[in-house]
Formats: C-alpha cells, sequence, structure tokens
C-alpha cells in the first residue's frame, strides 16, 4: 500500500511546485507594469528579488514548523499565502511598496513555506531514488513559467496587468492548497520493501542523522551553501532579465521574448530531473562540477549568437545547469547530513537561494545600465564559473555525526 501511495504524494509535490513555480514568469510582467506606473525596470525587477529573498528564509522557517506541525500544515499554509500574496498585488495602484509587500514579502514567504514541503517529504519516501524523485518534484518548479508565461502575456494584453494578477492568484491558492492537502510523511522507519542502499550510495554519506546545530558546525554545511550559492546567481542572472535579453540579442518583439521564456523555462525544469539523476549515478560533487565547467563556456559564448534558435538553445543549456542545482542539492544534503532534519538543514541552506536573486539581478543589470550591453557581465559570471569549479572537488561528507 505504502509502495503506491508514495507515488500519489510524489504526485501532488509536482503539482504543487508547479503553482509555485509561475513566479519564473515575473520578466513578462517588468515591462507593462513599468508601463502602466512609470515606475523603472530596476525597480520592478526589485518585486521579484524581494520575493526569492522572501523564499529562501522562509523555506528555513517553514523547515522548522514542518518538524512540529507536519507537511500538511505548512504546504496549505504556504500555497493561502503565495496565492493571496499575488492576488492582492492586483491592487498596486496603491504604490510600488504594496507590490514589493503582497507579491514580494508576502507571496515570497508562501512560496518559501510551500517549497521546502515536498523536498522534506519525498527523501523519505524515496531512499532508493532520492535525487532523481526530488529533482523531479523540483522539476515542477522550473516548469511553472511555461505554463504562465504565455497564459500571462496573452491576460496581461486582454485584461491589463493588475487584473491578471488577480486570476493568476486565485488559479495558484487553488492548485497549491489542494495538493499541498495530500503531502505527508512515511511511517517512522519506513523503507521501501527489499531495498538496501548499495556500497557507491553508502560512500556518498554521512554516517548518521545530524541536528541543525550539528550540521552548521561542519564546514560542508557551509560549503554546499556556496555551491547552492554560485551555481544559482548565475542562472538567476539570466531569469532576471530574459525577455529584455531576449529583445537585445534577437532582436525580436515582446511576445516572441515571451514564448522563448516559456521554452527556455523547459530547461530550467529539465535541468532539475536530468542532473538529479546524474548525481546518482556519478555523486553529487562530480555533478557540480560539470556544471559549472558547462556554464563557463555557455555563458562566454551567448553574447556572439543573435538568432532567435541559437540564442534560445544556449539559454536553454544554462537554465538545465541552473535548475540542476536545485535538483541535485536536497540529495547532497539528506546525503551529508541524514534525511531526519532535512527540512531545517536544506531550509537553511536554500537562503543562498534568496542571497542569489540579490546579487546576480543586481549584478547582471548594473553591468547592463553601466557598459549598455549585457556583454560585460555574461563574462564576468563565466569567470566566477571557472573559479567554482574547485569547490565541488574539495567538499567531502562529514567524517562524524554531530548534535
Amino acid at each position: 500500500m505504502n509502495h503506491f501511495k508514495r507515488w500519489g504524494i510524489a504526485i501532488a509535490g509536482i503539482m504543487l511546485q508547479m503553482a509555485l513555480g509561475a513566479v519564473y514568469a515575473w520578466s513578462v510582467f517588468r515591462v507593462p507594469l513599468a508601463k502602466q506606473f512609470h515606475w523603472t525596470i530596476s525597480q520592478v525587477t526589485l518585486t521579484f528579488t524581494i520575493a526569492i529573498m522572501a523564499l529562501g528564509f522562509a523555506s528555513f522557517f517553514g523547515g522548522l514548523w514542518l518538524k512540529r506541525a507536519g507537511p500538511r500544515v505548512v504546504a496549505m499554509t504556504g500555497g493561502v499565502l503565495y496565492g493571496g500574496g499575488v492576488f492582492l498585488a492586483s491592487f498596486s495602484d496603491h504604490g510600488l511598496w504594496w507590490l514589493y509587500l503582497t507579491y514580494g514579502v508576502i507571496g515570497g514567504v508562501g512560496l518559501g513555506f510551500s517549497y521546502i514541503v515536498p523536498i522534506s517529504v519525498l527523501v523519505k519516501w524515496f531512499p532508493d531514488r532520492r535525487g532523481l524523485m526530488t529533482g523531479i518534484a523540483v522539476g515542477g518548479f522550473g516548469a511553472g513559467a511555461l505554463i504562465t508565461a504565455p497564459i500571462a502575456t496573452r491576460l496581461i494584453a486582454s485584461v491589463g496587468v493588475l487584473q491578471t494578477f488577480a486570476y493568476l492568484g486565485i488559479a495558484y491558492m487553488i492548485v497549491a492548497v489542494a495538493s499541498g492537502y495530500f503531502l505527508q510523511n512515511p511511517p517512522e522507519g519506513w523503507l521501501p520493501q527489499g531495498w538496501k542502499p548499495v556500497e557507491k550510495q553508502q560512500a556518498q554519506k554521512g554516517i548518521a542523522d545530524f541536528t541543525l546545530g550539528g550540521a552548521l558546525k561542519t564546514w560542508q554545511w557551509w560549503a554546499l551553501w556556496m555551491l547552492l550559492f554560485l551555481n544559482t546567481s548565475a542562472g538567476i542572472s539570466i531569469i532576471s532579465q530574459e525577455a529584455p535579453m531576449f529583445q537585445e540579442f534577437a532582436k525580436i518583439t515582446p511576445l516572441v521574448a515571451a514564448g522563448m521564456v516559456g521554452i527556455v523555462s523547459i530547461g530550467n525544469a529539465l535541468g532539475r530531473v536530468f542532473w538529479a539523476w546524474v548525481s546518482d549515478i556519478t555523486g553529487r560533487r562530480a555533478t557540480f562540477a560539470i556544471m559549472f565547467i558547462l556554464q563557463i563556456g555557455l555563458f562566454w559564448i551567448l553574447p556572439n549568437f543573435h538568432s532567435v534558435t541559437s540564442v534560445t538553445i544556449i539559454v536553454f543549456f544554462i537554465l538545465m545547469c541552473y535548475g540542476g542545482g536545485f535538483g541535485t542539492m536536497p540529495a547532497f544534503a539528506a546525503d551529508y547530513f541524514g534525511p531526519s532534519n532535512v527540512g531545517s538543514i536544506y531550509g537553511l541552506i536554500l537562503t543562498a537561494w534568496g542571497f542569489a536573486s540579490a546579487f546576480g539581478p543586481l549584478l547582471i543589470a548594473y553591468l547592463r545600465q553601466s557598459s549598455g550591453t549585457y556583454t560585460s557581465g555574461l563574462h564576468i559570471v563565466a569567470i566566477v564559473m571557472a573559479v567554482s569549479v574547485i569547490l565541488p572537488l574539495l567538499v567531502r561528507p562529514p567524517a562524524r555525526s554531530q548534535s
């Protein structure tokens, strides 16, 4: 019975993550909001930064609350906050501060609460496919923009940007709350029937479960935080500028750029599943090293291409690597620190996402403004990726458990 039940829970987790991942379609709102309210692009972009920063920090508190209240309560509460925040953003004619408060803070907190739940639940239900299943779950997050970007673009054209927030907020709330209802932990000590970890899987892991405090005493926790920060900073610098970057490089209309945003978001989703699957075979350390090496070349060559097809393909692979960090890191954390407290331990690692959401977009926006082109910013990110390769080569599992 539990064998079939865990697959139903996995489907619910994927549906929840798809609703949450709609936040990645933010770039299609930037120009309409700027035109309607005469805000600058930087002011509008800050909304996305606030939302992701709130997500990162709320994931930590959601992970702590998860231990006491259980997955269902945390996931459904997050769904209400997220959908409610987006809905309330439809009243942003009150001012820019209202958009920051509703979509950014309230919606971002809801994102964080809900995001951590499927990850924490599925590493317990799928010890035999830990990387793959957490990758599939967060792959749903990456796919959210694929559905939302074209729908939002058409809604904005027909009913306006604020009414679009109202419609989407209601839809997000319904899907997130309904999906969150089905999330629950397995019975204590549950393992798949007949499954035993092979020697290679054991070699990638720490020897016991860590508490949050114990994990923070190890240098490995900080190394995993930095790995996620570096990988996320690179990818999110692209995500925050996708639509205008596509228009600059390929000389296309906003509607075509929105379609490209939807297409490359498949890379974000696919990368979460693909690299997580790869990490089950090659190990988490090797997977991060490969992703960093690939991004060196991709970021460096992107400014040299100007056709819709070539730009789309390059950004697609960049976002595969970006998504791969989120697909691989939950299993990385569970391998090193055990599954029992992964909600709070990985939740705190996700603060790296919040800091990266400020660093990456602000860096690329500043360099674009100062140089008049995205080229210099993309080349600097390539150099950062070259230095980053060292870190996954150095990290090793913790030698002993901490309490």
